[in-house]
């Protein structure tokens, strides 16, 4: 099992030493479950009592626990600690470093014999392309692209350097991603979008289909989880910008625009040409109507309905209709009173008859 000094991480990642610099770390543990050869982290002060009784050998935290964390051992031992202004992000970056540098080294990049790969694809150097992958033809994969087994890359799509794609992951034709991507199993890229016409069919309503002429261009550093899906665009195309977060199970219909930084969590519906502004949170579960906006900077609550655009930043929750966060939750405090309300309403009725 690898190991390495806590001396060494502060090297790498920065950050104040209190205590022994070579003390030894095996693993990243949380605080409640970490052994003796671990490192963890205090970022909620909620969890501040378990610096008392972990056993991690070190932990990261911020000048405010600072003492805490350096006198949790007692008997005049001080206790190793990395000090941090973000402790949260401090735990991040540590763990990038470890899959870089802990994990066990990969295989040299290659292409798997299993592998379909067309002859006028573009294949970049340090490109591994995995069993039973498919490369169409006018497909280009960047330096250090990764291609896990079983996915389809469509003819002339474009994967930017060091993008990722895990096992399963269908990426159509035409469509673009930019450097640094992850995308994880089972996400479709550049499907047909939800557009049909209607018209009178002998036995009801026919639906026509209206082709999908657009594609999916996606920025650098963006990662989508799995099972996701982002349809094509009907005419233009279905924009995401750099820096974009996207969970598992999230549906971003025909056309939709999402803005630098926006995160999306899991089991998100956008509907169709629906423009999504930057820096924006979308909690588990919310649903945004199609051809609406919404400006940069706003987080919306879980399971919000977004009937409407949004052109105020700010916090949005609840069912129907949604509002701004602190009206909503005004408004849910009396819903719970309603019953005592309306028995003293019916107490005073019975007085007064």
């Amino acid at each position: 099992m690898k190991q390495i000094q806590v001396s060494e991480l502060i090297a790498a990642l920065g950050g104040d030493l209190v205590g022994a610099g070579d003390t030894v770390i095996r693993a990243i543990a949380p605080l409640e479950d970490a052994g003796p050869d671990a490192i963890a982290f205090l970022s909620n002060p909620k969890y501040q009592p378990q610096l008392a009784t972990t056993g991690a050998a070190c932990v990261i935290v911020s000048p405010a626990s600072a003492e805490a964390a350096s006198a949790r051992r007692g008997e005049g031992q001080v206790a190793c600690c990395i000090v941090t202004r973000d402790p949260y992000l401090y735990f991040a970056r540590l763990t990038q470093w470890w899959v870089r540098n802990m994990r066990p080294t990969r295989a040299v990049a290659a292409v798997h014999p299993t592998a379909c790969v067309a002859s006028d694809a573009h294949i970049g150097q340090d490109v591994e392309i995995g069993p039973f992958a498919v490369i169409e033809s006018g497909a280009r994969l960047g330096d250090g692209v990764r291609i896990g087994a079983h996915c389809v890359v469509g003819h002339d799509a474009v994967i930017g350097a060091g993008t990722r794609l895990e096992p399963l992951v269908v990426f159509g034709f035409d469509c673009q991603i930019g450097e640094r991507g992850l995308i994880h199993s089972g996400v479709v890229i550049g499907a047909d979008g939800f557009g049909f016409a209607p018209t009178a069919g002998d036995a009801g309503v026919k639906w026509v289909k209206i082709e999908q002429l657009g594609a999916v261009r996606i920025g650098h550093d963006v990662e989508i989880g799995a099972n996701t899906c982002i349809d094509r665009g009907a005419l233009g195309d279905t924009v995401i910008a750099d820096d974009v977060i996207i969970d598992n199970l999230v549906q971003i219909a025909h056309n939709v625009k999402i803005g630098r930084g926006t995160a999306v969590a899991g089991a998100v519906a956008i509907a169709g040409s629906a423009e999504i502004g930057a820096n924006c949170i979308l909690a588990g579960a919310a649903r945004i109507n199609g051809h609406i906006k919404i400006t940069d900077n706003v987080q919306i609550g879980p399971t919000a309905p977004i009937s409407s655009s949004i052109t105020k930043p700010g916090a949005y929750a609840g069912m129907y209709p949604f509002d701004e966060a602190g009206n909503w939750e005004k408004s849910a405090a009396t819903l719970r009173k309603l019953y005592d309300l309306r028995q003293r309403v019916r107490t005073l009725e019975k007085k007064t008859t």
